[in-house]
């Protein structure tokens, strides 16, 4: 049993990470769901009241709600699993001391990474260029995230993937972690 989550800030990669996670039938539990389920719950378009209601599950409930939030999601996740379960969506250092305590040594930790004008560039190519549904720009965004701890959480990483490449070579590299691990992702991109 693995546990791999990733890290990273808006625009990096995680969302194509759990797109090869998927082709490779590893089951994904994104932790942006959890928020967006509970915009729903209190009547909320998750479209334009994400980030503020991110912010307020984290003050209403403490730093870890939302990886607290997360971990039946992960737990049902693995029960139907063969061997790997990825978590999208890391944005603290304490999510992470709480997948440590929940999956001890089968949890690891992978920082995407990706230059601010890459991550821009991207984004607005997948037509959310400057602000995103709230109004919000990247350079906010990256603040806001930022704040939450993730800068923190990515330094504490198992691996880090560089993802300025081609889209081919990053979905290679993913693919290598996930099938052969973290030994074999860093043997052949050392």
């Amino acid at each position: 049993m693995r546990v791999i989550a990733t890290v990273g800030l808006p625009g990096s990669g995680k969302g194509e990470a759990a797109n090869v996670a998927e082709e490779l039938d590893v089951p994904v539990v994104t932790m942006g769901d959890v928020i967006r389920a509970e915009c729903r719950d209190r009547g909320l378009d998750p479209s334009t009241h994400h980030g503020e209601v991110a912010q307020a599950l984290r003050e209403e409930n403490g730093p870890g709600a939302v990886a607290e939030r997360s971990l039946p999601m992960i737990e049902e996740a693995l029960d139907g699993a063969g061997d790997a379960v990825l978590v999208d969506g890391i944005r603290s250092d304490v999510e992470v001391d709480r997948f440590e305590a929940a999956f001890d040594e089968a949890f690891s930790l992978v920082s995407i990474e990706a230059p601010f004008e890459v991550r821009r560039e991207r984004l607005a190519e997948r037509g959310r260029d400057a602000l995103d549904g709230d109004g919000e720009s990247l350079a906010e965004r990256d603040e806001r995230e930022l704040g939450f701890g993730m800068g923190e959480a990515m330094e504490r990483a198992d691996v880090s993937i560089d993802n300025t490449d081609s889209l081919d070579a990053f979905r290679a590299k993913v693919r290598t972690l996930l099938t052969e691990g973290i030994e074999a992702f860093e043997d052949q991109h050392r």
